[in-house]
């Protein structure tokens, strides 16, 4: 339902504009861009889309590597100790744990799309749990804010639009985009743990995250000592380094356990045409709307405000052209996507602007959609303080994307 508003008044308030624009300003032509926008937007959809498949194939299929090899099930009991202490109402054993941590990996690397049916599984099992059917439960609320917050490792999507938009360095947002994206997560995590009374000071969490901290404060210390100019030349190896370290991991890993890793790819990547076909109505329909929104005006009119707010307060305000981008986040994850790339469109895939962009889009997750969808699919009509823990993890991502993306690009 919040979709159907937020579509509907992008293109009610870019005819309000547009006809304030021909009946005071006399511009006849308003009208004809508008519908132009329309034609143009829906193309580029089709075509992003499409230019997704390959992409999409290769990290499907290498998810199908690990899950037939049995790496994710490795990796889930390596972190049942972590797990247990986070959704301490799960019975130990019970299969939502390997739901919740499917739906995780998925989302780590990126894959929204793969990601969300295992996250409605992963659901319907934890409501078999649940002795009230309409009322969230605390591992449901803990499950949907690490969800929320975004936590990924490997931006995939975001680096495929990036390519898409002819990035000459897609991947110098990975670094920029996991720091931001850890922070989101420790505050949602943390919002909700104080919620719960759930002691995070036991010795698997404290263990994971001085791993997690030792890790970053390796990468701040690098990035410190080099220059801003080598800072992206860095970052951009690092990513890359760790991207193909991860698909080789897999690929020796299913060796070892004498999985057939060819025949498993192909299974998995044969998904990945279905999926790409799966976002284009998404997509066209997020993109047409927001290209009248931009054409009629309004998005100048939104931006320039913002932008004055800013300016009163003796701010810099370079970054306020990927703060749609960053707030829609929250209500809509296609139409983040359209206002990303439409920031890359209008401002330059490698520019402060639409690197920020990609950055905020990777701070966190769709907060609203989310909820709707994942407690939709059970019944549950008492979220209780889930919505509330989730804005806190945006908030707090949105404000780390724009120290970060200050830090690495400006």
């Amino acid at each position: 339902m919040v979709l159907n508003y937020i579509w509907v008044a992008f293109f009610v308030i870019a005819f309000v504009v547009a006809a304030g624009k021909l009946l005071l300003g006399g511009d006849t032509g308003i009208f004809t861009e508008l519908v132009n926008a329309t034609f143009a937007s829906s193309k580029n959809a089709f075509e992003i889309s499409l230019g997704l498949t390959g992409l999409l194939s290769l990290w499907l299929g290498i998810m199908k590597i690990g899950e037939n090899s049995g790496m994710i099930d490795a990796l889930s009991r390596w972190l049942s100790p972590v797990f247990c202490r986070l959704f301490p109402d799960i019975p130990k054993g019970h299969p939502a744990m390997g739901s919740i941590f499917m739906n995780l990996s998925a989302n780590m690397l990126g894959l929204d799309n793969a990601a969300t049916p295992l996250g409605l599984k992963a659901m319907k099992e934890l409501q078999e749990l649940n002795p009230r059917k309409d009322t969230a439960t605390n591992p449901m609320i803990m499950f949907l804010v690490i969800n929320t917050s975004g936590l990924i490792l490997i931006p995939v999507s975001i680096m495929m639009y990036r390519a898409q938009m002819g990035a000459a360095q897609p991947t110098d947002i990975f670094i920029p985009t996991l720091l931001t994206t850890t922070v989101s997560t420790v505050v949602g995590i943390t919002a909700v743990s104080i919620s719960q009374r759930i002691n995070l000071f036991c010795r698997p969490i404290l263990l994971l995250a001085g791993s997690i901290a030792v890790f970053f404060a390796a990468l701040i210390w690098l990035f410190v000592r080099v220059g801003r100019d080598q800072m992206g030349a860095y970052s951009t190896l690092a990513a890359n380094i760790i991207l193909f370290g991860i698909i080789l991991l897999f690929i020796l890993w299913g060796l070892w356990k004498r999985t057939n890793v060819y025949d498993a790819f192909i299974q998995g990547a044969k998904d990945g045409f279905a999926t790409a076909v799966r976002i284009i109505p998404y997509l066209v329909a997020f993109l047409v709307g927001i290209a009248v929104f931009r054409a009629s005006g309004a998005m100048d009119l939104l931006v320039d405000g913002i932008r004055y707010a800013v300016a009163l307060l003796g701010v810099d305000t370079s970054f306020v052209g990927a703060l749609p981008t960053a707030l829609m986040k929250a209500l809509s994850g296609s139409a983040a996507n359209g206002l990303m790339i439409d920031a890359m469109e209008q401002y330059g895939a490698d520019s402060f602007v639409g690197r920020m962009s990609c950055v905020a889009r990777g701070a966190s997750d769709t907060t609203f959609y989310i909820l709707a969808v994942y407690f939709g699919s059970v019944g549950i009509t008492r979220t209780r303080n889930a919505v509330t823990c989730g804005l806190i993890a945006d908030l707090s991502g949105i404000l780390a994307a724009i120290v970060i993306s200050y830090l690495f690009f400006f």
